[in-house]
């Protein structure tokens, strides 16, 4: 079994921390941003209705589940999805991957403002203060990782843009727990997300035309290795291990997604992006182990848990909210 789950979180972390090199490849082949993040969601959510189907599964129908699933259908999913996509063409897949691991830290300092229940505690003051120093040398450098034709400025402001969205999904999805079985809400989110996505595409750019194959490629890779693998292992994991053991997939993804961009695309592995990356990952190690100390402190009060984030940056945030609303 150890070796089945190390294997598990190695293929979920493999995908989602290749999903940025994907979107940048898809964007240099001309896929317009939207289009990329619609089709890859689509071909996301019609997996895991043929996984439904094949499990014997009918779509949920409760009003809390579509009403928690519309929020993070539009915040979880397409809104993030659709900022990610768009920096991915100021700056390299490590640096928007770096920017996607501060969404544990985003979620820690919005619910300390929406949920009396959840302050700022000494340990996530820490990890955020030392994250927020990455963070100011990451800006500071004007590193991208692709050289003079980078934005890291704005690629910043979409990417802080989508954690902030992410982090009151996250929130929100908390003040329903225990109401909702999290699968059910995640097959909602994945369904109207791709239709919130198709809208914003058919205004912004219309459907696409002249798409290549190998384009048609890379978002079938986006959407079922990327998107709807991990999310699948990630359930899986969860029914076997530990939240907390299951959220060392965090730390392995921006990672990835710093080697991966280096080795396929060339990206630069620029000073910034290295001391700033390394600062960020250590504020999200801080928070967690600060965290699962606090947790392992009896009593402990256990609250449902809420669906894992559909993108490839998302699934270190879940282990890290699920730690902390226990």
């Amino acid at each position: 079994m150890r070796r089945q789950v190390w294997a598990a979180m190695a293929v979920a972390a493999m995908g989602w921390g290749t999903g940025g090199v994907a979107t940048r490849e898809a964007l240099g082949e001309g896929v317009e941003p939207y289009a990329l993040a619609a089709y890859r969601t689509a071909l996301a959510a019609a997996a895991v209705l043929v996984y439904l189907l094949v499990r014997r599964r009918a779509l949920p129908r409760s009003a809390v589940v579509w009403k928690v699933g519309a929020v993070m259908g539009f915040f979880n999913l397409a809104a993030p999805f659709a900022l990610f996509t768009i920096g991915y063409q100021y700056a390299s897949a490590g640096f928007i991957g770096l920017l996607a691991a501060l969404i544990p830290l985003g979620t820690a300092l919005l619910a300390h403002f929406l949920l009396p229940d959840e302050p700022l505690t000494g340990g996530r003051m820490a990890g955020l203060a030392v994250a927020l120093g990455g963070v100011a040398v990451l800006l500071l450098s004007g590193d991208s990782g692709i050289g003079d034709g980078g934005r890291p400025l704005l690629a910043f402001g979409l990417g802080l843009a989508a954690v902030v969205c992410i982090a009151y999904a996250g929130i929100f999805a908390k003040r329903y727990a225990g109401r909702y079985e999290p699968p059910e809400v995640a097959t909602v989110q994945f369904v109207l997300g791709t239709g919130f996505l198709l809208v914003a595409m058919a205004v912004a750019e219309g459907a696409p035309v002249n798409q290549s194959g190998y384009g048609w490629a890379l978002l079938a890779y986006m959407g079922l290795v990327s998107t709807f693998l991990p999310f699948l292992l990630f359930y899986w994991l969860l029914r076997r291990v530990s939240a907390t053991y299951a959220s060392v997939i965090g730390y392995i993804v921006p990672l990835v997604a710093v080697a991966a961009g280096a080795l396929l695309l060339g990206e630069r592995l620029e000073p910034g992006i290295v001391v700033g990356g390394a600062l960020i990952l250590a504020g999200v190690v801080i928070t967690d182990r600060m965290e699962g100390r606090a947790i392992a402190r009896p009593p402990v009060v256990v609250a449902a848990a809420e669906p894992p984030v559909a993108a490839e940056v998302e699934a270190p945030a879940v282990a890290g909210r699920r730690r902390r609303r226990r």
